[in-house]
């Protein structure tokens, strides 16, 4: 039917939002009133409020208690218990939801599935199939990864993009499954044997968070027991890091979330890998380096020691030898032609200072008989003509008797 323009009410977001607020809050049977139900999502910020849900079978309401009513409330509240809750119906506007605001919370006993979860927890552990003795450990460096979880989830795109950043060299496995509802356990279990049969190195079992509802699937029988008997380690990320189902018990390594699981099998990053090159060549390099010093050594003391036997080093030696014979002969003939001219010179000195010539320069004269040549000496010798010597000539003297 065509709605008319003139007869229909004309409201934005926010007024009829307001609108049923005021409908609802207006009720005030609504305003007193007791739910019961099981809690899930249970959530505990720093701001002091307490968030979670409280489902049945068939549907589930939104609730919250403010930090006050919190900090008065004498249950230790988890998720799967089965509870009492009073408080008044609200609308919180931002998102046109209707929540719960809790101010008393009575435990009505834990939930039929929670009992079942302890009841499976208990049975199981007898069995020893939690035995720490029977964990396995995850490979260092594994080559072949398989993933058992919902082909559409987002839990796959992250365990996918972190195995890919993180070790890009590693070939993945994808054994989808549905993971929530009647058929997920058999086709779970169908996943883990299915991949075992292809030889991985290790399995990831994982899916997104949810209520204990969701979460179900991990905690039956034969998907637990399949994870154990797994022949390749299995690590399990179901759900958040406050969820814990029996897989995270019987598996070989649990992880708070699918992502921290693809971490955990890949403890060595393509990053540590490069890093373990890098210094793997530079060891080699110092090593080469080394090596070749070392032989160089070798090579330079036998090329030394070859050196000095060689008939060249000898000549060489008698060169030297021959040089050295030669300097000091030159030395010590330097040294006497140098003592031999001191003596020369000597000598010449002293026959200079006998020489007759440099007498009569001095005003000295030599007087000699002309007729014989004899050197007048005595006064008695000089008689008849004689020669005067001086130093610039001679000249002729007559002595009378």
């Amino acid at each position: 039917m065509q709605p008319t323009l003139f007869s229909s009410i004309h409201l934005t977001v926010s007024q009829l939002t307001f609108r049923i607020r005021k409908l609802l809050e207006g009720d005030l049977e609504m305003q007193d009133v007791w739910v019961e139900g099981e809690i899930s999502n249970l959530s505990r910020p720093n701001s002091g409020h307490i968030y979670f849900t409280l489902k049945d079978k068939n549907a589930s309401l939104k609730c919250m208690m403010w930090k006050p009513d919190a900090a008065r409330l004498r249950v230790n509240l988890q998720d799967g218990m089965a509870v009492e809750a009073h408080g008044r119906l609200t609308v919180y506007e931002p998102q046109g939801s209707y929540q719960l605001a809790v101010n008393l919370i009575q435990p009505k006993g834990e939930g039929a599935l929670y009992q079942e979860f302890l009841r499976l927890k208990a049975m199981l552990e007898v069995e020893g199939l939690f035995d720490p003795e029977h964990k396995r450990s995850i490979p260092q460096f594994p080559k072949k990864i398989g993933i058992v979880t919902s082909q559409t989830g987002a839990a796959l795109r992250d365990m996918l993009n972190t195995i890919r950043r993180r070790l890009p060299l590693a070939r993945v496995i994808l054994a989808p499954s549905p993971v929530q509802g009647v058929d997920a356990p058999p086709a779970l279990v169908k996943a883990i044997q299915s991949l075992n049969h292809q030889n991985p190195e290790v399995i990831l079992l994982a899916r997104g968070g949810g209520s204990i509802e969701d979460l179900w699937a991990f905690n039956d029988e034969r998907v637990v027991r399949a994870v154990a008997n797994s022949k390749a380690p299995v690590i399990s990320g179901v759900g958040h890091e406050t969820d814990f189902t029996l897989c995270d018990f019987s598996a070989d390594l649990r992880a708070p979330t699918p992502t921290a699981a693809a971490e955990l099998a890949t403890p060595i990053t393509i990053l540590d890998l490069s890093r373990d090159l890098l210094s793997a060549r530079a060891r080699l390099n110092d090593l080469t380096l080394n090596l070749l010093a070392e032989q160089k050594t070798i090579v330079s003391s036998i090329t030394a020691r070859l050196k000095y036997v060689s008939p060249e080093r000898q000549l060489q030696s008698e060169y030297q030898h021959l040089d050295e014979f030669s300097r000091r002969a030159f030395s010590a003939l330097t040294h006497r032609i140098q003592l031999q001219a001191s003596n020369v010179d000597g000598i010449s000195k002293r026959l200079q200072s006998l020489n007759p010539q440099g007498i009569l320069s001095r005003g000295y004269a030599i007087i000699t008989r002309k007729d014989d040549g004899a050197v007048v000496s005595k006064t008695s010798q000089a008689h008849g003509e004689m020669k005067v010597r001086v130093s610039d000539g001679e000249f002729e003297i007559n002595r009378k008797s």
